[in-house]
Protein backbone atom coordinates (compact mmCIF):
# COMPACT_ATOMS: atom_id res chain seq x y z
CA UNK A 1 0.00 0.00 0.00
CA UNK A 2 3.12 2.46 -0.06
CA UNK A 3 4.53 4.25 2.58
CA UNK A 4 3.38 7.25 4.80
CA UNK A 5 2.34 10.12 3.09
CA UNK A 6 3.51 13.51 4.05
CA UNK A 7 0.83 16.48 5.43
CA UNK A 8 -1.17 17.92 2.82
CA UNK A 9 -0.20 21.88 3.30
CA UNK A 10 -3.41 24.01 2.28
CA UNK A 11 -2.15 26.93 -0.90
CA UNK A 12 -2.08 30.18 0.20
CA UNK A 13 -5.42 32.00 -1.15
CA UNK A 14 -6.93 35.61 -2.57
CA UNK A 15 -10.25 35.74 -1.41
CA UNK A 16 -12.54 38.37 -2.66
CA UNK A 17 -16.56 39.05 -3.02
CA UNK A 18 -17.75 41.69 -4.90
CA UNK A 19 -20.80 43.48 -4.03
CA UNK A 20 -23.37 41.61 -5.85
CA UNK A 21 -22.27 38.71 -3.73
CA UNK A 22 -19.98 36.68 -6.22
CA UNK A 23 -17.06 35.04 -4.32
CA UNK A 24 -13.67 34.66 -5.69
CA UNK A 25 -10.72 32.49 -4.56
CA UNK A 26 -7.29 32.89 -6.29
CA UNK A 27 -4.60 30.63 -5.63
CA UNK A 28 -0.41 30.68 -7.08
CA UNK A 29 0.30 27.34 -7.54
CA UNK A 30 2.90 24.82 -9.46
CA UNK A 31 5.71 25.99 -11.70
CA UNK A 32 4.06 25.34 -15.51
CA UNK A 33 2.96 28.34 -17.09
CA UNK A 34 -0.94 27.54 -16.94
CA UNK A 35 -4.27 28.83 -15.02
CA UNK A 36 -7.12 26.77 -14.98
CA UNK A 37 -10.14 28.80 -14.13
CA UNK A 38 -13.66 27.65 -13.29
CA UNK A 39 -17.02 29.59 -12.44
CA UNK A 40 -18.95 26.87 -10.13
CA UNK A 41 -22.56 28.07 -9.74
CA UNK A 42 -24.71 26.54 -7.05
CA UNK A 43 -27.39 25.12 -9.58
CA UNK A 44 -28.30 21.74 -10.95
CA UNK A 45 -30.69 18.79 -11.51
CA UNK A 46 -31.44 19.28 -7.37
CA UNK A 47 -33.32 22.27 -8.69
CA UNK A 48 -35.36 20.31 -11.30
CA UNK A 49 -38.88 19.76 -10.69
CA UNK A 50 -40.39 16.59 -11.09
CA UNK A 51 -41.08 17.19 -14.83
CA UNK A 52 -37.94 18.75 -15.68
CA UNK A 53 -35.34 16.14 -14.97
CA UNK A 54 -31.94 17.04 -17.30
CA UNK A 55 -33.29 20.29 -17.91
CA UNK A 56 -30.44 21.74 -15.81
CA UNK A 57 -28.40 19.67 -18.59
CA UNK A 58 -29.85 21.18 -21.16
CA UNK A 59 -29.28 24.94 -19.81
CA UNK A 60 -25.78 23.88 -19.72
CA UNK A 61 -25.53 22.59 -23.23
CA UNK A 62 -27.04 25.36 -24.64
CA UNK A 63 -24.81 27.71 -22.71
CA UNK A 64 -22.01 26.35 -24.33
CA UNK A 65 -23.29 26.86 -27.95
CA UNK A 66 -22.55 30.85 -27.14
CA UNK A 67 -23.30 34.34 -25.62
CA UNK A 68 -24.86 37.35 -27.59
CA UNK A 69 -21.32 38.38 -28.91
CA UNK A 70 -19.49 35.28 -29.87
CA UNK A 71 -21.07 32.01 -31.22
CA UNK A 72 -19.40 28.30 -30.18
CA UNK A 73 -17.19 28.24 -33.20
CA UNK A 74 -15.26 31.74 -32.20
CA UNK A 75 -14.96 31.19 -28.43
CA UNK A 76 -13.74 27.68 -29.10
CA UNK A 77 -11.10 29.77 -31.51
CA UNK A 78 -10.27 32.28 -29.34
CA UNK A 79 -9.77 30.09 -26.36
CA UNK A 80 -7.82 27.58 -28.31
CA UNK A 81 -5.26 30.42 -29.32
CA UNK A 82 -4.41 30.73 -25.80
CA UNK A 83 -3.31 27.39 -25.40
CA UNK A 84 -6.65 25.90 -23.93
CA UNK A 85 -9.97 25.02 -24.02
CA UNK A 86 -13.27 25.50 -22.31
CA UNK A 87 -16.22 23.29 -20.99
CA UNK A 88 -19.80 22.88 -19.19
CA UNK A 89 -20.35 20.44 -17.04
CA UNK A 90 -23.59 19.89 -14.96
CA UNK A 91 -24.23 17.71 -12.01
CA UNK A 92 -26.62 17.28 -9.24
CA UNK A 93 -25.72 20.32 -7.05
CA UNK A 94 -23.34 22.65 -9.44
CA UNK A 95 -22.56 23.68 -12.50
CA UNK A 96 -19.38 24.44 -13.88
CA UNK A 97 -17.69 26.97 -16.39
CA UNK A 98 -14.25 26.11 -16.80
CA UNK A 99 -10.93 26.54 -18.75
CA UNK A 100 -7.37 26.17 -18.67
CA UNK A 101 -4.99 28.41 -21.11
CA UNK A 102 -1.29 29.47 -21.15
CA UNK A 103 -0.49 31.86 -17.70
CA UNK A 104 -0.65 35.17 -19.99
CA UNK A 105 -4.27 35.05 -21.11
CA UNK A 106 -5.29 34.44 -17.53
CA UNK A 107 -7.20 37.57 -17.41
CA UNK A 108 -8.38 37.11 -20.89
CA UNK A 109 -10.61 33.55 -20.02
CA UNK A 110 -11.82 35.18 -17.11
CA UNK A 111 -13.57 37.58 -19.65
CA UNK A 112 -14.60 34.60 -22.00
CA UNK A 113 -16.32 32.50 -18.66
CA UNK A 114 -17.94 35.69 -17.50
CA UNK A 115 -19.65 35.93 -20.70
CA UNK A 116 -20.53 32.25 -21.00
CA UNK A 117 -22.19 32.90 -17.62
CA UNK A 118 -23.39 36.23 -17.74
CA UNK A 119 -24.78 36.23 -21.79
CA UNK A 120 -25.90 33.20 -23.00
CA UNK A 121 -27.71 33.47 -26.41
CA UNK A 122 -29.93 29.98 -25.82
CA UNK A 123 -29.98 29.50 -29.75
CA UNK A 124 -33.19 28.43 -30.94
CA UNK A 125 -31.46 26.56 -34.21
CA UNK A 126 -29.28 24.34 -31.78
CA UNK A 127 -32.51 23.47 -29.37
CA UNK A 128 -33.79 20.29 -31.44
CA UNK A 129 -30.14 18.85 -31.73
CA UNK A 130 -29.68 19.24 -28.28
CA UNK A 131 -32.48 17.72 -27.31
CA UNK A 132 -31.37 14.56 -29.74
CA UNK A 133 -28.56 13.96 -28.50
CA UNK A 134 -29.83 14.10 -25.12
CA UNK A 135 -32.64 11.14 -26.39
CA UNK A 136 -29.59 9.13 -27.57
CA UNK A 137 -27.70 9.15 -24.38
CA UNK A 138 -30.76 8.56 -22.59
CA UNK A 139 -31.39 4.88 -24.33
CA UNK A 140 -27.96 4.03 -24.11
CA UNK A 141 -27.65 4.95 -20.29
CA UNK A 142 -31.39 3.18 -19.53
CA UNK A 143 -29.84 0.07 -21.73
CA UNK A 144 -27.29 -0.36 -18.90
CA UNK A 145 -28.07 -2.47 -15.39
CA UNK A 146 -25.83 -0.63 -13.38
CA UNK A 147 -28.04 2.82 -14.04
CA UNK A 148 -31.15 1.05 -14.00
CA UNK A 149 -29.89 -0.26 -10.46
CA UNK A 150 -28.87 3.28 -9.58
CA UNK A 151 -32.17 4.83 -10.90
CA UNK A 152 -34.36 2.12 -8.80
CA UNK A 153 -31.69 2.43 -5.70
CA UNK A 154 -31.69 6.91 -5.54
CA UNK A 155 -35.98 6.61 -6.64
CA UNK A 156 -36.11 4.23 -3.17
CA UNK A 157 -33.95 6.16 -0.81
CA UNK A 158 -34.63 9.54 -1.81
CA UNK A 159 -38.04 9.51 -2.74
CA UNK A 160 -39.75 12.65 -3.77
CA UNK A 161 -36.68 14.78 -4.07
CA UNK A 162 -34.82 15.43 -6.87
CA UNK A 163 -31.93 13.20 -5.81
CA UNK A 164 -34.13 10.16 -6.53
CA UNK A 165 -34.87 11.40 -10.32
CA UNK A 166 -31.59 10.13 -11.90
CA UNK A 167 -32.70 9.56 -15.83
CA UNK A 168 -35.97 11.67 -17.41
CA UNK A 169 -38.31 10.31 -20.43
CA UNK A 170 -38.10 11.08 -23.92
CA UNK A 171 -41.56 12.73 -23.65
CA UNK A 172 -40.49 14.84 -20.97
CA UNK A 173 -36.79 15.57 -23.02
CA UNK A 174 -39.55 16.73 -26.40
CA UNK A 175 -41.35 18.87 -24.36
CA UNK A 176 -38.41 21.15 -23.21
CA UNK A 177 -38.55 24.59 -24.75
CA UNK A 178 -36.30 27.65 -24.56
CA UNK A 179 -39.19 29.40 -22.30
CA UNK A 180 -38.19 26.40 -19.86
CA UNK A 181 -34.73 27.13 -20.53
CA UNK A 182 -34.67 30.82 -19.74
CA UNK A 183 -36.91 30.27 -16.71
CA UNK A 184 -34.42 27.98 -15.62
CA UNK A 185 -31.73 29.83 -16.04
CA UNK A 186 -33.25 33.56 -14.49
CA UNK A 187 -34.59 31.97 -11.70
CA UNK A 188 -31.43 29.43 -10.44
CA UNK A 189 -28.58 30.84 -11.86
CA UNK A 190 -26.82 34.24 -10.80
CA UNK A 191 -23.50 36.02 -8.83
CA UNK A 192 -24.91 35.42 -5.41
CA UNK A 193 -24.68 31.72 -5.64
CA UNK A 194 -21.33 31.44 -7.79
CA UNK A 195 -17.61 31.28 -6.85
CA UNK A 196 -14.93 31.68 -9.76
CA UNK A 197 -11.49 29.74 -8.83
CA UNK A 198 -8.46 30.69 -10.10
CA UNK A 199 -5.70 28.27 -9.71
CA UNK A 200 -1.83 28.23 -11.11
CA UNK A 201 0.84 30.33 -12.24
CA UNK A 202 -0.88 34.01 -12.82
CA UNK A 203 -1.13 38.07 -12.52
CA UNK A 204 -3.23 38.49 -9.32
CA UNK A 205 -3.58 41.39 -10.31
CA UNK A 206 -4.42 41.07 -13.58
CA UNK A 207 -6.94 38.26 -12.57
CA UNK A 208 -8.69 39.88 -9.88
CA UNK A 209 -9.39 43.47 -12.10
CA UNK A 210 -10.89 41.13 -14.68
CA UNK A 211 -13.34 39.57 -12.44
CA UNK A 212 -14.15 42.85 -10.86
CA UNK A 213 -14.89 44.59 -13.79
CA UNK A 214 -16.43 41.23 -15.84
CA UNK A 215 -18.79 40.14 -13.24
CA UNK A 216 -19.73 43.30 -11.36
CA UNK A 217 -22.51 44.05 -13.59
CA UNK A 218 -24.21 40.77 -13.18
CA UNK A 219 -27.77 40.53 -11.68
CA UNK A 220 -27.47 39.44 -7.93
CA UNK A 221 -30.07 36.63 -8.71
CA UNK A 222 -31.62 34.24 -6.09
CA UNK A 223 -29.37 33.11 -2.63
CA UNK A 224 -27.82 29.77 -2.59
CA UNK A 225 -30.61 27.35 -1.59
CA UNK A 226 -30.73 23.47 -1.99
CA UNK A 227 -34.13 22.01 -1.29
CA UNK A 228 -33.38 19.95 1.93
CA UNK A 229 -33.08 16.01 1.30
CA UNK A 230 -34.22 13.05 3.89
CA UNK A 231 -33.16 10.11 3.01
CA UNK A 232 -35.11 7.14 3.39
CA UNK A 233 -33.75 3.98 5.35
CA UNK A 234 -35.90 0.81 4.42
CA UNK A 235 -35.06 -2.76 3.79
CA UNK A 236 -36.85 -2.95 0.66
CA UNK A 237 -35.79 -5.65 -2.33
CA UNK A 238 -36.15 -4.77 -5.67
CA UNK A 239 -35.72 -7.05 -8.53
CA UNK A 240 -35.57 -5.40 -12.20
CA UNK A 241 -35.86 -8.70 -14.57
CA UNK A 242 -33.14 -9.27 -17.29
CA UNK A 243 -34.54 -12.57 -18.87
CA UNK A 244 -31.63 -14.87 -19.54
CA UNK A 245 -29.13 -12.15 -17.89
CA UNK A 246 -25.48 -13.73 -17.20
CA UNK A 247 -25.08 -11.78 -14.76
CA UNK A 248 -26.55 -9.50 -11.81
CA UNK A 249 -26.10 -5.79 -10.87
CA UNK A 250 -25.91 -5.39 -7.16
CA UNK A 251 -26.65 -2.40 -5.50
CA UNK A 252 -26.92 -2.27 -1.49
CA UNK A 253 -26.98 0.39 0.84
CA UNK A 254 -28.41 3.13 3.48
CA UNK A 255 -28.30 6.80 4.42
CA UNK A 256 -25.38 7.65 6.24
CA UNK A 257 -23.77 11.02 7.53
CA UNK A 258 -22.47 13.50 5.66
CA UNK A 259 -19.09 15.68 5.27
CA UNK A 260 -20.20 18.33 8.09
CA UNK A 261 -20.74 15.11 10.35
CA UNK A 262 -17.56 14.75 13.12
CA UNK A 263 -18.36 10.75 11.81
CA UNK A 264 -17.53 11.25 8.61
CA UNK A 265 -14.15 11.34 8.38
CA UNK A 266 -13.53 7.84 10.18
CA UNK A 267 -16.18 6.55 8.11
CA UNK A 268 -14.68 7.26 4.95
CA UNK A 269 -11.18 5.29 6.16
CA UNK A 270 -14.38 2.37 7.39
CA UNK A 271 -15.51 2.59 4.41
CA UNK A 272 -12.27 1.95 2.43
CA UNK A 273 -11.02 -1.11 4.26
CA UNK A 274 -14.59 -2.59 3.92
CA UNK A 275 -15.28 -2.03 0.23
CA UNK A 276 -13.82 1.12 -0.97
CA UNK A 277 -10.43 0.11 -2.22
CA UNK A 278 -8.88 -2.69 -4.66
CA UNK A 279 -7.53 -4.17 -1.15
CA UNK A 280 -10.79 -4.06 0.95
CA UNK A 281 -12.09 -7.28 2.58
CA UNK A 282 -14.96 -7.56 -0.32
CA UNK A 283 -12.91 -6.90 -2.91
CA UNK A 284 -10.74 -9.57 -1.63
CA UNK A 285 -13.81 -11.93 -0.61
CA UNK A 286 -16.17 -11.97 -3.92
CA UNK A 287 -13.54 -10.88 -6.29
CA UNK A 288 -10.53 -12.37 -5.43
CA UNK A 289 -10.80 -15.75 -3.18
CA UNK A 290 -14.61 -16.87 -5.17
CA UNK A 291 -14.36 -15.35 -8.39
CA UNK A 292 -17.86 -13.58 -8.31
CA UNK A 293 -16.91 -10.75 -9.08
CA UNK A 294 -14.37 -8.19 -11.40
CA UNK A 295 -14.86 -4.83 -9.96
CA UNK A 296 -17.12 -4.40 -6.87
CA UNK A 297 -16.88 -1.14 -4.95
CA UNK A 298 -18.27 0.56 -1.78
CA UNK A 299 -18.54 4.41 -1.83
CA UNK A 300 -19.57 7.10 0.35
CA UNK A 301 -21.55 9.49 -2.05
CA UNK A 302 -22.59 12.85 -0.65
CA UNK A 303 -25.70 15.34 -1.67
CA UNK A 304 -26.08 18.39 0.49
CA UNK A 305 -26.32 17.77 3.89
CA UNK A 306 -27.36 14.24 3.42
CA UNK A 307 -24.94 10.67 2.16
CA UNK A 308 -25.15 7.71 1.08
CA UNK A 309 -23.00 4.42 1.78
CA UNK A 310 -23.79 1.72 -0.90
CA UNK A 311 -21.80 -1.35 -2.84
CA UNK A 312 -22.06 -2.22 -6.00
CA UNK A 313 -21.13 -5.17 -7.60
CA UNK A 314 -22.05 -7.20 -11.16
CA UNK A 315 -21.73 -11.15 -10.02
CA UNK A 316 -22.60 -13.83 -12.00
CA UNK A 317 -26.14 -14.76 -11.79
CA UNK A 318 -25.81 -18.08 -9.90
CA UNK A 319 -23.84 -16.75 -7.49
CA UNK A 320 -25.81 -14.16 -6.63
CA UNK A 321 -27.42 -14.89 -3.50
CA UNK A 322 -23.41 -16.20 -2.37
CA UNK A 323 -22.01 -13.31 -2.97
CA UNK A 324 -24.82 -11.31 -0.94
CA UNK A 325 -24.33 -13.55 1.98
CA UNK A 326 -20.34 -12.83 1.45
CA UNK A 327 -20.74 -9.07 2.01
CA UNK A 328 -23.24 -9.53 5.09
CA UNK A 329 -20.34 -11.81 6.26
CA UNK A 330 -17.81 -8.97 5.97
CA UNK A 331 -19.72 -6.29 7.51
CA UNK A 332 -20.65 -8.38 10.37
CA UNK A 333 -17.03 -9.39 11.08
CA UNK A 334 -15.94 -6.02 11.18
CA UNK A 335 -18.80 -5.00 13.36
CA UNK A 336 -17.57 -8.41 15.88
CA UNK A 337 -14.25 -7.77 16.00
CA UNK A 338 -12.09 -4.48 15.16
CA UNK A 339 -9.37 -4.60 12.54
CA UNK A 340 -5.38 -5.25 12.99
CA UNK A 341 -3.42 -2.59 13.34
CA UNK A 342 -1.15 -3.33 10.08
CA UNK A 343 -4.32 -3.56 7.91
CA UNK A 344 -5.76 -0.75 9.52
CA UNK A 345 -2.81 1.06 8.57
CA UNK A 346 -2.43 -0.15 4.81
CA UNK A 347 -5.76 1.76 4.50
CA UNK A 348 -5.01 4.95 5.95
CA UNK A 349 -1.74 5.15 3.97
CA UNK A 350 -3.71 4.06 0.45
CA UNK A 351 -6.72 7.24 1.53
CA UNK A 352 -4.02 9.69 3.01
CA UNK A 353 -2.43 9.18 -0.52
CA UNK A 354 -5.47 9.55 -2.82
CA UNK A 355 -6.27 12.56 -0.67
CA UNK A 356 -2.78 14.00 -1.60
CA UNK A 357 -3.11 13.06 -4.96
CA UNK A 358 -6.11 14.81 -5.63
CA UNK A 359 -4.75 17.88 -4.54
CA UNK A 360 -1.19 18.02 -6.72
CA UNK A 361 -3.49 19.35 -9.71
CA UNK A 362 -4.85 22.93 -10.32
CA UNK A 363 -8.42 21.54 -11.06
CA UNK A 364 -8.03 18.83 -8.04
CA UNK A 365 -7.29 21.85 -5.61
CA UNK A 366 -10.07 23.52 -6.99
CA UNK A 367 -12.39 20.16 -6.47
CA UNK A 368 -11.04 20.39 -2.88
CA UNK A 369 -12.06 23.63 -1.94
CA UNK A 370 -15.02 23.71 -3.42
CA UNK A 371 -16.03 20.47 -1.16
CA UNK A 372 -15.27 22.35 1.72
CA UNK A 373 -17.38 25.53 0.43
CA UNK A 374 -20.76 22.86 -0.52
CA UNK A 375 -20.57 21.58 3.00
CA UNK A 376 -19.71 24.30 4.76
CA UNK A 377 -16.52 22.90 6.46
CA UNK A 378 -13.70 25.21 7.58
CA UNK A 379 -10.05 25.04 6.21
CA UNK A 380 -9.18 22.69 9.37
CA UNK A 381 -10.91 19.83 7.01
CA UNK A 382 -8.23 19.99 4.30
CA UNK A 383 -5.68 20.92 6.47
CA UNK A 384 -5.70 17.91 9.12
CA UNK A 385 -7.23 15.33 6.72
CA UNK A 386 -4.13 13.29 6.33
CA UNK A 387 -3.36 13.68 10.28
CA UNK A 388 -6.97 13.05 10.90
CA UNK A 389 -7.34 9.72 9.17
CA UNK A 390 -4.26 8.67 10.08
CA UNK A 391 -5.47 9.18 14.01
CA UNK A 392 -8.46 6.68 13.24
CA UNK A 393 -7.97 3.61 15.52
CA UNK A 394 -8.85 -0.03 14.92
CA UNK A 395 -11.70 0.20 17.77
CA UNK A 396 -13.15 3.59 15.80
CA UNK A 397 -13.27 1.31 12.68
CA UNK A 398 -15.45 -1.50 14.62
CA UNK A 399 -17.88 1.91 15.97
CA UNK A 400 -18.34 3.04 12.26
CA UNK A 401 -19.50 -0.78 11.14
CA UNK A 402 -21.81 -0.84 14.25
CA UNK A 403 -23.65 2.52 13.42
CA UNK A 404 -23.73 2.57 10.08
CA UNK A 405 -23.31 -0.88 8.10
CA UNK A 406 -26.25 -2.19 9.53
CA UNK A 407 -27.08 -4.44 6.75
CA UNK A 408 -30.87 -5.77 7.86
CA UNK A 409 -31.72 -1.40 7.27
CA UNK A 410 -30.01 -2.10 3.60
CA UNK A 411 -32.13 -1.40 0.45
CA UNK A 412 -30.71 -3.81 -2.39
CA UNK A 413 -31.16 -3.32 -5.83
CA UNK A 414 -31.21 -6.49 -7.84
CA UNK A 415 -30.81 -6.03 -12.24
CA UNK A 416 -30.76 -9.86 -13.29
CA UNK A 417 -32.29 -13.01 -14.30
CA UNK A 418 -35.68 -12.93 -12.05
CA UNK A 419 -36.21 -16.58 -12.43
CA UNK A 420 -32.56 -17.04 -10.47
CA UNK A 421 -32.70 -14.52 -8.54
CA UNK A 422 -36.07 -15.24 -6.62
CA UNK A 423 -35.17 -18.70 -5.74
CA UNK A 424 -31.37 -16.88 -4.62
CA UNK A 425 -32.88 -14.46 -2.66
CA UNK A 426 -35.12 -16.31 -0.47
CA UNK A 427 -32.71 -18.80 0.72
CA UNK A 428 -30.79 -15.37 1.45
CA UNK A 429 -33.19 -13.45 3.39
CA UNK A 430 -33.84 -16.95 5.30
CA UNK A 431 -30.39 -16.93 6.30
CA UNK A 432 -30.25 -13.82 7.67
CA UNK A 433 -33.63 -13.97 9.33
CA UNK A 434 -31.69 -17.40 11.52
CA UNK A 435 -28.58 -15.04 12.42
Amino acid sequence: MGGTPVEFKLPKRDTKSLNNGLRATLVQYGLIPKVHVSVIIKTGNVHEGPDEVWLADLVGALMEEGTTSMDAREIAQKVASMGGSVNISTGPNTMTISGSVLSEYAADLVRILADIAMNPSFPEAELARLKNDMKRRLTVQKSVPQAQALENFRSIVYEGHAYGRVFPTAEMIDGFTLENVRAFYDKNIGAQRTVVYAVGKFSDSDVSKAIEESFASWKEGPEVNYPPAQATTTNEVAIIDRPGAPQTTIMLGLPTVDPSHPDYGPLTVANSLLGGSFGSRITSNIREDKGYTYSPRSVVNTGYKSALWYEQADVTSEHTGAALQEIAKEIKKLQEEAPAEDELKGIQNYEAGVFVLQNSTPQGIISQLNFIDFHGLDDDYLANRVKNIHSVTPEKIQEMAKKYFRYEDMTLVLVGDKKQLDQQMKAHLDAQKVR
